[in-house]
């Protein structure tokens, strides 16, 4: 599916899950409130909260009533351990089939990577 396909929760799910794995947020840092993130990216501040419910869900996201969402202690981690798993699950078998048609090679496809 491709990402516009995507509901827009995923979408956001997606953005605050950049954040984390790259280090702009870290453990126990603030994130941003459901109506700035709306507003940054056009979207309806339930949605946002929905984004935000599936880290609570999985206990990546801790609420501070009155004060904000934060990162809970090791999110990072085990966010890339679930990121990961989900890739090399759902994702890389299709890109292994892609590539299998296209013809592509190790080598051609390991010089894009590192131009």
């Amino acid at each position: 599916m491709a990402a516009e396909e995507r509901p827009v929760y995923l979408r956001l799910r997606d953005t605050i899950a950049a954040m984390i794995l790259e280090g702009r947020v870290g453990d126990g840092d603030p994130l941003p409130s459901v109506r700035s993130l709306a507003a940054e990216h056009g979207a309806n501040p339930l949605t946002v909260a929905k984004a935000y419910q599936t880290f609570q869900d999985e206990g990546l996201v801790v609420v501070r009533r009155g004060v904000g969402m934060f990162v809970a202690g090791g999110a990072a981690q085990r966010l890339l351990s679930a990121e990961r798993e989900q890739f090399l699950n759902e994702r890389w078998p299709a890109t292994v089939a892609q590539i299998r048609r296209l013809g592509l090679g190790l080598e051609e496809l390991l010089d894009r990577a590192l131009a």
